[in-house]
């Protein structure tokens, strides 16, 4: 029975030996150098690439839910006649399994003003059942109530516009707007005076610096419908079926109508929210990349000042096999620990990263990604367990493939030419 020749793969003596060759001595300094540089690029790589794909990932979620929170995944528009029956149709639909809320609306443009400013804003007149049904709206109320809604007449504004007109609940708002009287000569706008019943705060600046809330009722005189409504917004259970629904609202309408879905209102937006971060993704990898070249370039190093001991390896046993596997278990070290630890700095972080933004507006007193900007008064995060595991798994791919090439060159040594000038 012949003895064994070798030791078996990845046994403790070569990890002993890789993680030996790690331990730079003081003329091998530069190679530590090199290995340091690799692995802080592969932990900043990935770390950022996790901190970005969570930002960008928190903006669409938080942008999809307020936006289609507030104006519904389906919208109906009367086609030949107005909505005059929109009582019945409203019911029906509502009656359609899987709708949540359909809810009537008369929409219009107008300019609010108070002592102290003015804004333009659009109205929207709502019944109070319906607005109560709408959590973006009825779960976010700062100060007021929605109580008494249809009979007291009274506007329910965003927080930003109430701080823009520096007005409060109970306070006088001027309404005006451009569906007034007409007179021989031109038509009159219509100025009324509104108390503010309640304020609303969405979180989404564009929402809280414009939208006005009213009775529906009031909607209707004050921009004179004579008894209809603008449109009905339906609100279902599941956003991503809305082809499938627009078929059942359509049947249920039993009326001539025009709908419009959620994709094609705000299909530009998320278009473009979508080719950001796929852009973004693209210039991060990349830094992942030279990552992994510098580790190329250090372990090819490291080959060549090693090359005397590779050669006392092999004169002692050691096969092609073990001397490719003491290096790949050397460079993939650096790869694997820099990827790790970049996991764990880049989750801390996406888990405070609001702390750390209102950390950092405060010590460079400025404001960081300010809320008229970017449309949030705050930064979201949330990691995609998929997409996380995949920047982890690309790192740990390209570190690995970064050891082969040197690795096969350690292996490929001649023992003598490593002998002949040591």
């Amino acid at each position: 029975m012949s003895e064994p020749t070798g030791t078996r793969p990845f046994a403790p003596f070569e990890w002993m030996v890789s993680l030996r060759f790690l331990r730079a001595r003081r003329r091998e300094g530069f190679v530590s150098v090199i290995a340091g540089f690799s692995f802080l690029g592969i932990l900043l790589g990935v770390a950022t690439l996790i901190i970005v794909m969570a930002v960008m990932n928190g903006f669409r979620k938080e942008l999809f839910d307020k936006i289609l929170g507030l104006n519904g995944h389906l919208l109906i528009q009367p086609v030949g006649s107005p909505l005059t029956d929109w009582e019945s149709v409203a019911g029906r639909v509502s009656a359609v399994a899987g709708i949540t809320l359909a809810a009537p609306i008369v929409e219009g443009q107008g300019l609010a003003s108070s002592r102290s400013n003015a804004s333009f804003v659009l109205v929207r007149g709502m019944r109070a059942s319906d607005l109560a049904k709408l959590p973006a709206v009825a779960h976010h109320i700062r100060d007021g109530t929605l109580d008494g809604f249809d009979l007291a007449q009274g506007l329910v504004i965003g927080k930003g516009l109430a701080e823009e007109l520096s007005l409060g609940v109970g306070d006088q708002l001027t309404l005006v707007t451009p569906q007034g009287a007409a007179t021989p000569t031109a038509t009159t706008p219509r100025i009324k005076t509104y108390k503010i019943a309640a304020v609303f705060e969405i979180g989404m600046t564009e929402f809280d610096t414009t939208f006005i809330f009213m009775p529906l009722a009031e909607a209707q005189d004050h921009f004179g419908r004579n008894g209809d409504v603008t449109a009905i917004e339906v609100y279902t259970a599941d956003p991503d079926r809305i082809d499938r629904f627009r078929e059942l609202v359509r049947d249920a309408a039993q009326r001539s109508v025009f709908m419009i879905d959620w994709r094609q209102r705000t299909t530009t937006f998320f278009d473009a929210l979508q080719v950001q971060r796929n852009v973004m993704f693209t210039i991060l990898a990349l830094i992942v990349l030279v990552a992994a070249l510098n580790i190329i370039s250090g372990m090819i190093i490291l080959v060549k000042d090693k090359s005397a001991a590779i050669a006392i390896l092999r004169t002692m046993g050691a096969s092609r096999g073990a001397i490719m596997r003491l290096f790949v278990i050397t460079g993939a070290s650096i790869g694997v620990v820099g990827t790790l630890t970049g996991l764990l700095i880049g989750a801390v972080i996406c888990l405070n990263v609001e702390s750390l933004r209102q950390f950092l507006s405060w010590l460079t007193h400025t404001e960081l990604f300010p809320s008229k900007l970017y449309f949030l008064s705050s930064l979201p995060a949330e990691m995609d367990p998929g997409e996380t595991g995949g920047v982890v798994v690309m790192a740990l791919a390209l570190s690995f493939l970064a050891t082969l090439y040197p690795s096969w060159r350690a292996a490929r040594l001649d023992p003598v030419e490593g002998l002949r000038y040591e």
